[in-house]
């Protein structure tokens, strides 16, 4: 295979902003959004729509987002979308300016939002080009400048970007789970979005499901609420002590942030311990990746993350593909998995595990967002898998 190459371009007229990356690589555009600048691993996604979900989604944290689609932005924005309270995400890259709107949800322009949200953004940029050189060399550690208006001195800021790209340390090894967690203990009672009434309340639920917040998406606790059950959310190193005084039904381990293995030292004990309760527990993402721990198996980071909404998964158990959405930079190993554990997913582009489960307790997780409906509805059984166990 030919070596991938990012042109160096020069500074053209107009440009007030670059993305600079670990090697000297810099791209000149046209920055969005806040001015000064955001370190962080470059990665891409795949996705053609939901752009305003993934910028919230908090298992972003510590990423600057390559969107592949060119046209981000085509139908604005909108608070109904957000899967967080703000921007996790450090910065994106666009290929092209956003345009105006053409969506009856939309409420505010992209452009506007990513200045309200104090989010970074670069557009202009060969977004081909760039994902071809992450997919053949991996994700890079990397810096957006959006410089601000008048005379400056821009070779000095790529200079001292290029030295912030490099001093950074990278997401391995990295525990962000606690910054994007909640601090204190709430009861979540929304349910899924509905046209024509949009999100519903759940004011009758039947069972008690306490949701570890290691970086919750907004739509898992819906679809868990959707499923007649109260949701008590929690911070991510709530002890289980704490847990078990909410006397739950089952236990839901969220998606989150950066390295699994980090976020371990303090939350696989209380897991361990919710498990020799003999409780339920359901696990997405990074929750899926710290139950395998807990069970005794291990993590690592993948050469190249998996990021967008067009994933063939396989169910091992009956054969059928799930479309899934996804995003996470590491995987389970399967090697490590000991023998009461139960392969039951796999991915269709690389073979990396999916999903898990427990020979003989109400144990499972998955890799993947079911919550996320690109299929539409491929994976939401597991919301309902999860609630047959309670």
């Amino acid at each position: 295979m030919l070596e991938t190459q990012v042109p160096q371009l020069p500074q053209p007229k107009g440009a007030n902003a670059a993305l600079i990356l670990e090697d000297g690589t810099i791209l000149w555009g046209r920055g969005l959004g806040r001015v000064g600048e955001a370190v962080g691993e470059v990665c891409f996604n795949t996705s053609m729509t939901g752009y305003q979900e993934i910028l919230t989604d908090p298992s972003y944290a510590g990423q600057i987002i390559t969107f592949t689609f060119p046209h981000i932005g085509n139908v604005g924005t909108t608070p109904e979308d957000l899967e967080s309270c703000g921007p996790a995400a450090r910065g994106c890259i666009l290929r092209t300016d956003p345009s105006d709107p053409s969506n009856y949800r939309a409420l505010n322009t992209l452009s506007d939002w990513l200045v309200a949200q104090n989010l970074i953004a670069i557009t202009g940029l060969d977004t081909r080009a760039l994902t071809r050189r992450i997919r053949d060399k991996g994700a890079p550690k990397g810096v957006i400048v959006h410089f601000e208006q008048g005379e400056i001195d821009t070779a000095q800021i790529i200079e001292q970007a290029l030295k912030t790209a490099r001093d950074w340390p990278g997401l391995e090894g990295m525990e962000l789970a606690k910054q994007v967690s909640t601090s204190q203990i709430y009861t979540w009672n929304t349910g899924r979005w509905q046209l024509g009434s949009g999100y519903t309340e759940k004011l009758t639920p039947k069972k008690r499901v306490v949701a570890f917040d290691f970086g919750a998406k907004h739509n898992i606790l819906r679809c868990l609420a959707s499923t007649g059950c109260e949701v008590i959310v929690v911070p991510a190193d709530c002890s289980a002590q704490e847990v078990l005084a909410q006397e739950p039904d089952g236990i839901f381990l969220s998606n989150g942030p950066a390295d699994p293995a980090a976020t371990a030292h303090y939350a696989v004990a209380t897991i361990r311990t919710l498990i020799d309760k003999g409780l339920p527990i359901f696990g997405i993402c990074i929750g899926h990746q710290l139950l395998v721990q807990a069970l005794g198996g291990k993590t690592r980071k993948m050469r190249l993350g998996h990021r967008g909404g067009n994933h063939p998964v396989k169910n091992i158990h009956d054969g059928t593909v799930e479309i899934t959405s996804q995003n996470h930079g590491f995987e389970v190993d399967e090697d490590s998995l000991p023998s009461d554990i139960i392969v039951t997913h796999r991915s269709l582009f690389d073979g990396s595990n999916e999903g898990i489960r427990h020979k003989e307790k109400p144990i499972f997780s998955v890799q993947y967002h079911p919550e996320a409906s690109p299929g539409p509805q491929d994976s939401h059984y597991l919301f309902e898998k999860f609630r047959s166990y309670l």
